[in-house]
């Protein structure tokens, strides 16, 4: 029988060295109602019941949970806050920020009011951009470009009020393409990434839609999509978080994210061989599947080549 191919960095049980598609399905396995005996038994005294990694012991299981655990980020709240509040960082600075960084990544997150008779056309109203030191780097009201019919203050907490001199969508185009390409000119910037940013986001596809802005894709970092932090079943998971109640924040949902991210990018491989020689082993078996060569390959050329398309934002920091 011939082993199935799992690319090192999946979700792994650091106790059985199992495989799993997900973090969701690790966490059963070593949690979950029916539980891996041995692994449960282990990780009870061991494991990290939030990043689900195992210590040699339990001393360093509790120095790890001091840290490990972060504190929410301080909220922007609506009420008395300018259309635009802070841009701290300039393109000079935000390639200081992320000197020796490969290559450096930005958090977003939109606020969407409703248009239209029944409300149900998307509209940004307001955006945020940070950096990955949590720093705010952009925070604008967005001006619609058509009439507001539901301001979905529960959720926004925003009135008329908040978007009455709001900027114009052109001009917050402009800002947030300016601090992806580090102030070089769009037509001039190499879309294989160049000086550009990693873009960092919960659902991006739907903020850009709102924005009305492309971005290269491999540039796209999106826990909604990422499959180890999908459900077992690669269904998004909601981000939702213990410090979130009321109305939303996108500063707090921005930071979140970018947690998140450097997190999962910062994960520790043991195996040896996992850098830039496994990216270009990760082919997924589709990209083949329209060479002619493909109908005279034998099952065993065929199952060589049925190699793991898995990517890991590890491979950012390389």
């Amino acid at each position: 029988m011939k082993i199935s191919y799992h690319s090192v960095h999946q979700p792994k049980c650091g106790v059985c060295q199992k495989h799993c598609k997900s973090f969701e399905s690790l966490r059963e396995h070593l949690t979950g109602p029916l539980p891996k005996g041995l692994c449960s038994k282990v990780f009870s005294q061991h494991g990290c019941k939030l990043c689900l990694k195992l210590f040699d012991s339990p001393g360093f299981l509790l120095e790890h949970k001091e840290t490990c655990c972060l504190p929410a980020p301080t909220p922007l709240g609506t009420s008395a806050l300018p259309y635009i509040i802070s841009q701290v960082h300039g393109p000079d600075s935000l390639d200081e920020v992320n000197a020796g960084r490969c290559p450096g990544a930005i958090a977003i997150d939109c606020e969407m009011v409703g248009g239209g008779s029944d409300g149900s056309l998307e509209l940004c109203a307001r955006v945020c951009l940070v950096d990955e030191d949590e720093n705010l780097i952009l925070h604008s009201y967005v001006q619609p470009q058509i009439p507001v019919t539901n301001y979905r203050y529960d959720i926004t907490g925003l009135t008329e009020e908040h978007l009455r001199n709001a900027m114009p969508l052109k001009e917050v185009q402009e800002k947030i393409l300016q601090i992806l390409y580090n102030g070089e000119s769009i037509g001039k910037v190499r879309l294989d990434g160049g000086k550009a940013k990693l873009l960092v986001g919960h659902d991006l596809e739907h903020d850009l839609d709102c924005l009305k802005l492309n971005y290269p894709d491999h540039m796209l970092r999106d826990t909604a999509k990422y499959r180890p932090l999908m459900k077992t079943n690669f269904v998004s998971h909601s981000l939702k978080y213990d410090i979130q109640t009321g109305t939303h924040d996108p500063y707090e949902d921005c930071v979140s994210v970018m947690r998140l991210y450097k997190r999962i990018r910062g994960q520790v491989h043991r195996e040896e061989g996992f850098g830039a020689s496994t990216l270009s082993n990760v082919t997924s078996i589709s990209e083949y599947w329209k060479s002619k060569e493909l109908e005279n390959s034998t099952p065993e050329e065929l199952f060589a080549m049925s190699k793991s398309d898995y990517k890991c934002w590890c491979l950012d920091l390389m």
